[in-house]
């Protein structure tokens, strides 16, 4: 079968759906969204029971509508803080922006079930029916590559016999086990052990390896509710501040970890990576409970019933010890591209710790400016972190942008009415008699050249 329209996005994924929402709102634009999936939502289709949100609703989804109610949580691990959606809602989410706005628009053609072969190609997966697609513009939104437990492939070898599972699994186990080891650092590994301890299960009975240790961000400076204008703002003060002061990278790190912006599990180890997950206070102090089960031997090598190699040494295991692995990166892809380069537009991050925003941006970029290379020197991409010192990278990128924008009137405009900004309205709406907030500001604007400028001879420093 043939198609035209004016876009093929490839990916409905949260990347893909802001990314056409904005186009949907903003142009008289027609599209093409192809998908492997059965519905939209990209990784959330086979996100493990238990997942949530690690940002607050209010900075996710599409731009045009709401995801959550807005309020703040009234117990749990995260109380007193902004909602944090389930897999299961923002499932629901996606599929209904597609149904009752997308789909009825008359202008997107969605294709779920179907694998894109490149070229304007694609084929579905259950019928072999095949479709090229005559579009002026390709967007290619699966390039950050999101990937979950359940599609990984470990990079270690798994004896045939071990109780191995994705923490997906979790939920199905009916009797106890010996212990359980997690296999994995990141926001994955912290979410089972989360969910381990709130199931009753003993600090002692868990394992934790943990190749490198993280810095982690405190949940609590980045909240969008105006209630919390103070200790968001003055967390980017402090941050500015720490930054500017700082006389070396290790000295930055300390200052960012004395003003609350970085947080870490195990304050005798020196973190190695950054990733950018946030963490609440509550959920800190629960993970701080298994501190003496981390085992720090580098990377799993190898599990067998009995053995689990590591880099650095091996640890015994048990034939009903259950071993979780959270080892997959939730993204993979760390390849840097033009986000416009012809007739090929590919989403990645301007902002930072912010992908669904960014997509959102990016469409925004795509539906109001003309040339490609004002068009990219509004969209630097703000590289993914993995080391501790990608933070200066990712800061450093993200810092550009958003002196960038400031100078255009229309982009702030648009940026203090897009919901998914939610800092932006934040600071405008700040009257002339509220001289406490005024003076955060005054923080902010005071250090940020001079953190700019610290961050660059720190990067020439550690080689770019």
């Amino acid at each position: 079968m043939k198609h035209t329209a004016d876009y093929l996005i490839v990916g409905s994924g949260a990347v893909g759906m802001a990314f056409a929402d904005v186009l949907l709102t903003e142009t008289d634009a027609t599209m093409i969204i192809v998908d492997r999936f059965a519905k939209p939502g990209g990784h959330w289709n086979v996100a493990y029971p238990f997942v949530t949100l690690h940002q607050p609703s209010a900075y996710y989804g599409v731009s045009s509508r709401e995801l959550g109610t807005g309020r703040l949580e009234t117990d749990g691990l995260n109380k007193g803080l902004s909602e944090l959606a389930t897999g299961a809602e923002i499932s629901a989410y996606f599929d209904a922006v597609m149904r009752e706005q997308f789909i009825p628009s008359g202008r997107v053609q969605y294709f779920p079930m179907c694998d894109y072969q490149g070229d304007g190609h694609f084929i579905n997966t259950v019928s072999g029916q095949t479709h090229h697609a005559t579009v002026t513009k390709m967007v290619d939104a699966t390039h950050l590559k999101t990937t979950v437990p359940s599609t990984h492939t470990p990079n270690f070898d798994v004896a045939p016999d071990v109780r191995f599972m994705p923490l997906n699994d979790l939920p199905t186990i009916d009797t106890p086990p010996d212990g359980f080891v997690v296999i994995g650092t990141g926001k994955t590994g912290i979410d089972a052990v989360l969910w381990l301890l709130q199931n009753d299960v003993s600090p002692d009975d868990i394992r934790w390896i943990m190749p490198r240790d993280a810095w982690l961000l405190d949940r609590a400076n980045t909240q969008p509710d105006p209630s919390f204008f103070h200790q968001t703002m003055e967390a980017q003060a402090a941050q500015m501040e720490s930054i500017a002061q700082a006389e070396s990278v290790p000295d930055m790190f300390d200052r960012l970890e004395a003003c609350g912006y970085f947080v870490r599990i195990d304050t005798d180890v020196r973190p190695q990576m950054f990733h950018g997950a946030t963490i609440s206070q509550a959920e800190l102090a629960a993970l701080r409970r298994v501190k003496h089960n981390i085992i720090r031997l580098g990377r799993v090598s190898s599990i067998t019933e009995r053995v689990i190699t590591l880099e650095h040494g091996t640890i015994a295991t048990t034939a009903n010890t259950v071993h979780v692995d959270c080892s997959a990166r939730a993204i993979s892809n760390m390849e840097i591209k033009p986000i416009f380069d012809g007739h090929v537009i590919t989403p990645q991050m301007v902002r930072s710790y912010q992908p669904v925003f960014s997509a959102a941006f990016i469409a925004h970029i795509e539906a109001t400016y003309d040339d490609e290379t004002e068009k990219n020197r509004l969209c630097g991409v703000v590289p993914l972190p993995n080391h501790d010192t990608d933070y200066l990278r990712f800061t450093a990128a993200f810092m550009m942008n958003q002196y960038n924008w400031g100078q255009d009137k229309a982009l702030r405009k648009w940026l203090r009415g897009n919901r998914l900004d939610g800092f932006s309205d934040m600071v405008a709406s700040i009257a002339p008699e509220d001289t406490d907030k005024i003076a955060v500001m005054t923080r902010i604007k005071d250090n940020s050249f001079p953190a700019m400028g610290k961050l660059q001879a720190f990067l020439a420093a550690l080689g770019g």
